[in-house]
């Protein structure tokens, strides 16, 4: 419900609340093997986005979470579990819906977006000082 409820919002934010996405909660090693098939990066990682191509049904795509690395960058950053797991479902949906933080204006404004999106849900500002380490998913 957690995951659902960020993604909607997420959606909701961007008026692409009728668009779908599917969330998959999984173990470390099928997102290692999922971002070393579609990546070439042999390793897990706390999140990936996989866009879909436009589509009748208004799929934008599908978010792969690794609950062992999440639940470790939570610990690790001194954030409650639940609050990483929809910081990054929102993260991922945003990527979904064209965001991305490559540049530095593109991470200003996808994290300037993910703020708002949690401060709607009660979830604290990830990347506020005080906050344990952060990193960009």
């Amino acid at each position: 419900m957690l995951a659902r409820g960020a993604a909607l919002a997420a959606l909701d934010a961007e008026d692409a609340a009728h668009e779908g996405v599917t969330i998959l909660l999984t173990d470390d090693e099928t997102v290692r093997e999922l971002n070393a098939r579609f990546r070439q990066k042999d390793s897990a990682t706390n999140v990936l986005s996989f866009p879909a191509p436009r589509n009748p049904e208004r799929h934008l795509g599908d978010i792969a979470l690794a609950y062992g690395v999440c639940a470790r960058e939570a610990a690790e950053q001194g954030k409650r579990f639940e609050h990483h797991l929809m910081h990054l479902t929102v993260h991922g949906v945003l990527h979904l819906l064209g965001y991305d933080h490559i540049g530095d204006d593109d991470a200003e404004a996808m994290e300037s977006l993910e703020r708002a999106v949690l401060a709607g849900l009660g979830v604290p500002d990830p990347y506020a000082a005080g906050e344990g380490e952060h990193e960009r998913p």
